[in-house]
């Protein structure tokens, strides 16, 4: 189980929680960078940090689920948007808080940079997530086995 937790003597984060906490004993993923990029390896929307933002949440929502999890079960996440203007970094924000990744809401850091790994690359996203167990099918009651009298 994860709690979420917004420290009442700081200020109220406007849609993020300060810290979660997990359970021990809790399966985690800690999740490489979801970059822009398609399935041909080709970055998609150079020069439209939003449109890229759009393509990092695609991505992170595939390795999520190769691991068996979801943009639900992140409890953390450090966004990185090649940009010094805050405008810029709040449209990206958008776009990650549509996408329900935010759900929670989780813990995030948004921070504007120089430059990530990638020529026009504008934006990714690392993340932490819980593994939900998976579901066990429901039990199917014994039927004890007819005695038959020797």
């Amino acid at each position: 189980m994860l709690e979420r937790v917004t420290a009442p003597s700081l200020f109220p984060p406007p849609t993020y929680s300060h810290a979660t906490v997990v359970e021990a004993g809790t399966k985690l993923a800690f999740l490489a960078g979801a970059v822009p990029l398609d399935a041909d390896g080709k970055v998609v929307g150079v020069g439209d940090a939003v449109r890229q933002a759009g393509q990092v949440l695609a991505n992170l929502g595939e390795q999520l689920r190769a691991v068996g999890s979801d943009l639900g079960h992140v409890v953390a996440t450090d966004v990185y948007v090649v940009s010094s203007d805050p405008s810029v970094l709040s449209a990206v924000w958008e776009v990650v808080e549509a996408s329900g990744l935010s759900t929670g809401p989780h813990s995030s850091t948004l921070v504007g940079v120089a430059c990530l790994g990638y020529t026009g690359q504008l934006v990714e996203i690392t993340a932490t997530a819980v593994v939900p167990a998976p579901l066990s099918p429901p039990s199917v009651p014994s039927v004890p086995e007819e005695v038959v009298p020797s």
